[in-house]
Parts: structure tokens; sequence; C-alpha cells
């Protein structure tokens, strides 16, 4: 494993930082559509909004845990596998390039689901994140094989 370059390094932290926000911002999210339609967790919530009830499957609720639970899915693989891609010395240039790319077209992804619900863009952007997953796996494997 040769030594990861310090500027990339730091492209890859700001960015990550960006992208577990974004996760973060989720929460709040799915939170909002709950406390809108009255939609609790569980059961027991119940003791804390008597209007509400447990619902397990309500459109609006299951479409951000369903974007969340994609991004779940596939950003924790790309922190792992860039990882360790850094380490096989890519050009700067490419690195910054396929990081950026990665964390705005899953930006991208958790728009196209939750905000604007349309397709080909939710499509599109999901595979261009996991076209850059296999490219850093490939090559990955290919360096340490």
């Amino acid at each position: 494993m040769s030594e990861i370059n310090p500027e990339v390094f730091k492209v890859f932290g700001f960015w990550s930082g960006i992208l577990v926000l974004k996760m973060l911002a989720m929460v709040p999210l799915t939170a909002r559509q709950r406390f809108r339609k009255h939609v609790l967790v569980s059961p027991e919530d119940t003791f804390f909004n008597t209007k509400g009830k447990a619902v397990y499957n309500d459109p609006d609720v299951e479409r951000v845990r369903r974007a969340h639970l994609n991004d779940l899915e596939n950003v924790l693989p790309w922190f792992i596998i860039t990882y360790f891609w850094l380490g096989t010395g890519p050009s700067p240039w490419l690195a910054k390039t396929l990081i950026q790319t990665f964390v705005l077209s899953r930006i991208g992804h958790t728009l196209s689901y939750v905000i604007f619900q349309q397709q080909p863009l939710r499509a599109a952007t999901f595979t261009v994140a996991l076209g850059v997953t296999g490219y850093e796996l490939f090559k990955t494997l290919l360096y340490y094989y």
C-alpha cells in the first residue's frame, strides 16, 4: 500500500463529511414526515402522541426511509473501498473527480428520490455512483492481488 496523498485525503475527508451530513439530514426528514402524517414507529409511541398510530407502510414515510436505507447500502461500502483505493496511488485529479462525482451523485439520488420523485434521474444518479464504486473496487482488487 503506497502512502495516501495528503491533498487527496483532505478532499476525501471533506466530501465524506458532506456525505455524512446529508445522511444525517435524512433523520429529521423522516421525523418530519412522521409528525406531519401522525405516523408513529411503534404502538408505545402513542403515549406521547394520542393522534398518531403505529403504521408501517405509509408511502411518504417509506419513501424517505428507503432513500436512507439506499444510502446505507451504497455509501458505507464506498467509504471502505475508497479508503483502500486511495492507498493504490491514483492520480490526484482522478481521485478528486471520482470522490466529488460519487458524493454529488448520492445527493442527486436523494433529491430525485425524496423531493422530485422522478425517473430516470434517480436511476442515472444511482448508476453513476455505483459505477464509481465499481471502478474503485476493480482497481483496488487488481492492485492488492
